[in-house]
């Protein structure tokens, strides 16, 4: 894999670069928007991380800009680094294009788990849209949940990457601090915030959301989703 890394802070862009390498990656750099644009035809990488923030050069002012010509082209992964906090400047990124955000600074760990996820999107056709862990689906494209042959149910964007990084992750632990750091980002959320989203979604999936079978709390650590096959024999004592 190939991944293209543009920041005209060389030490971020170094740190960036050696994270990546050690995950198995290539790794190419640039430092404006027209270098990018330049390497980004050459490379021709898998992935585009990219900096908002960027050394103004006609006609290229910034990271959206980079954003938007390679938008015109093709649907080459784009995550997009920033330091702004903004929400209409996170909301703009993402209506352009871009398939993630992180705001600095951020964690190796996080940042390594956030490019997988975005890999991952981006390798999936329309088909493998759709993700089934026993009873439960989601289609993650509609934003719609599905147990067993029930009705879709509708999800938040909130709900929807929650749920379906638990799908991706299904039998295993995922702490607090993983979760957290993937929805919201490094000072985006905290544990309240992520409490009142596993609330909600319960409310929604959950036969009996106080007594859940799907989305269990591992006391001291975080959650999990069961792999329930049918409704009908779910204990959820269990």
């Amino acid at each position: 894999m190939k991944a293209l890394v543009v920041d005209d802070d060389m030490v971020l862009a170094d740190l960036v670069a050696f994270t990546l390498r050690k995950e198995g990656f290539q790794v190419v750099q640039a430092q404006d928007g027209e270098g990018a644009l330049q390497r980004w035809m050459e490379e021709k990488p898998d992935i585009v991380i990219l900096d908002v923030n960027l050394p103004k050069t006609v006609p290229l002012t910034d990271g959206f800009t980079v954003l938007q010509r390679i938008r015109e082209k093709a649907e080459t992964p784009v995550i997009l680094l920033t330091v702004r906090g903004e929400e209409d400047d996170i909301v703009k990124g993402l209506k352009i294009g871009a398939d993630d955000y992180i705001v600095k600074p951020f964690s190796p760990r996080q940042f390594i788990a956030r490019v997988q996820s975005v890999l991952r999107r981006s390798q999936r056709g329309p088909e493998t849209s759709r993700l089934k862990v026993g009873a439960l689906a989601l289609d993650t494209e509609r934003r719609e949940a599905r147990i067993q042959d029930g009705l879709p149910i509708s999800l938040t964007d909130l709900e929807n990457r929650f749920l379906e990084y638990m799908m991706l992750h299904a039998g295993h632990i995922l702490t607090i601090r993983d979760l957290i750091a993937y929805i919201w980002g490094p000072g985006g959320g905290d544990r309240d915030m992520l409490r009142q989203l596993v609330r909600r979604l319960r409310v929604k999936i959950e036969p009996d959301p106080s007594q859940p079978i799907f989305i269990e709390t591992i006391p001291g650590k975080g959650y999990g989703l069961k792999c329930i096959e049918s409704l009908e024999d779910a204990d959820p004592s269990n």
